[in-house]
């Protein structure tokens, strides 16, 4: 009775989205009849116009939330940290109101009105999180998944995915050996079915088998598994359930085949026209809000570095399809940081970078300038971040499927950025291809548009800039 409520971690996202959308909306009326209570004239002739006005707000405040990361599945913060998010995301959303409401009068909903409607959707959308995280949480509704394998593969899902936020909506009830394979799962989680394998995980509620043996050669109960399917069970290979669960792609478990015939990787010419128009478009409306700040970027670095020193310059870059270009940032480093020519990483605490420059990067503000090159055609606003040649040339030779990133253009921000920190190394590099990678899969305009308000996240908290 319970398999109706084993939704994946989108459609619980969806479910959260929607309920705050309504409690914000009940908020604003609710407001109203605090602001003028015993007034029951002036309560009413209010209502009559707060309909739309209410659903701005909502869509304000929703906004505001999911750019502070607070409706992202992976999310790793304890309550006090979500909180104080939340908080921050209505401050952020009374500000755009506010903003709103002096471009547009016909929108303004009143001081007091906002205010009171701010502080009750606040406590309203935290104890209703407190309820949906805990009902989330419970193991009586997740679904309920057999892992079928208990090698080096299916090993990797308790190794990568152990914590709680990495299983929201499924639990792996255990692991079942298949053949030969050597067992690299401790014994309290493995599962020996005894019969049929179909009547077995019937009667353990199994609600998906995923599929991953390190050797499916003559090995995998074909006709059971099929048995399964046809009972309702979904039949998930290894890779697939990686890749949905933890949004990347894990190319340690993948093998050529699986990366042809798997559906992404699609580049139509449509999909490609509604790319270019969101990237002019943001660039367009970035640099309408950010030029002065950027005119004060400038004017700093010109103060710290004197007369004669640069303010921007240009770095070759790795773009679309492997042709090099020129990328065009703020210096932040000294005019001699690698006066001997060999290329390196930033490091934490890089005594190459100047006062100004520390402040920049850790705003982000360094970046600007690359709206031009997203304006010319050399990156996007979203996707795989640019690589200088001489390290692209290493990882090409070292990391299998490192070419795949180049198949799109590079943005200022992308998937990597939000799920991976600053890498600074070939291991860094392999693993942000896997999110690298799951973007260049996936990519549309909706992630598009996912990813570039979870960015504003990283801006506030500095996430990943060094």
């Amino acid at each position: 009775m319970y398999g109706l409520f084993r939704f994946r971690a989108l459609h619980w996202q969806l479910l959260l989205v929607s309920a705050e959308f309504v409690l914000l909306v009940a908020s604003v009326y609710a407001a109203v009849m605090l602001r003028y209570l015993g007034d029951i004239d002036t309560q009413a002739a209010f209502s009559a116009a707060l309909h739309w006005r209410g659903l701005l707000v909502a869509m304000v405040l929703i906004v505001s939330m999911a750019a502070l990361g607070l409706y992202e599945v992976y999310l790793r913060a304890g309550w006090l940290g979500r909180l104080s998010r939340q908080g921050v995301a209505f401050m952020l959303g009374g500000i755009a109101l506010t903003v709103l409401y002096y471009a547009l009068p016909p929108t303004y909903l009143g001081r007091g009105v906002l205010g009171i409607a701010l502080i009750v959707g606040y406590f309203v959308v935290a104890l209703w999180r407190v309820a949906f995280l805990g009902f989330v949480d419970a193991d009586l509704f997740k679904r309920r998944v057999v892992m079928l394998g208990a090698g080096e593969r299916a090993a990797e899902v308790s190794h990568k995915m152990r914590r709680k936020t990495d299983q929201r909506g499924f639990k792996v009830l255990g692991y079942v050996p298949v053949g030969a394979d050597p067992v690299s799962i401790s014994a309290p989680l493995l599962l020996h079915p005894d019969g049929n394998l179909c009547e077995w995980a019937t009667r353990l509620g199994v609600d998906e088998i995923v599929v991953g043996p390190d050797d499916r050669r003559g090995t995998l109960p074909v006709e059971a598994l099929l048995e399964c399917k046809q009972s309702g069970m979904a039949v998930t290979e290894l890779t697939e359930f990686f890749e949905r669960e933890a949004g990347r792609i894990k190319m340690d478990l993948t093998n050529p085949s699986w990366l042809i015939f798997s559906d992404g990787f699609n580049s139509s010419p449509m999909r490609r026209t509604i790319k270019r128009a969101f990237d002019v478009a943001v660039a367009v409306l970035v640099l309408l809000v950010a030029w002065p700040f950027m005119l004060l970027t400038a004017l700093a670095i010109r103060l710290e570095s004197g007369r004669g020193a640069p303010i921007l310059y240009r770095q070759e870059r790795v773009g679309e399809n492997g042709e090099l270009f020129s990328v065009i940032k703020f210096r932040s480093m000294g005019t001699d940081a690698e006066s001997d020519g060999v290329a390196r990483w930033a490091s934490k605490n890089d005594g190459r970078v100047t006062r100004v420059g520390h402040f920049i990067r850790n705003a982000r503000l360094d970046e600007l300038p690359q709206l031009w090159n997203v304006l010319r055609g050399d990156m996007s606003i979203i996707g795989p971040r640019p690589e200088r040649p001489q390290f692209v040339d290493g990882f090409n030779t070292r990391i299998r499927y490192y070419r795949l990133r180049h198949c799109v253009k590079p943005g200022l921000t992308g998937w990597a950025q939000l799920r991976y920190p600053y890498g600074s190394s070939l291991e860094d590099a392999e693993q942000k291809l896997n999110f690298d990678l799951f973007y260049v899969k996936n990519h549309n305009l909706v992630f598009d548009l996912t990813i570039l308000v979870q960015t504003v996240e990283v801006v506030l908290f500095g996430r990943g800039a060094r």
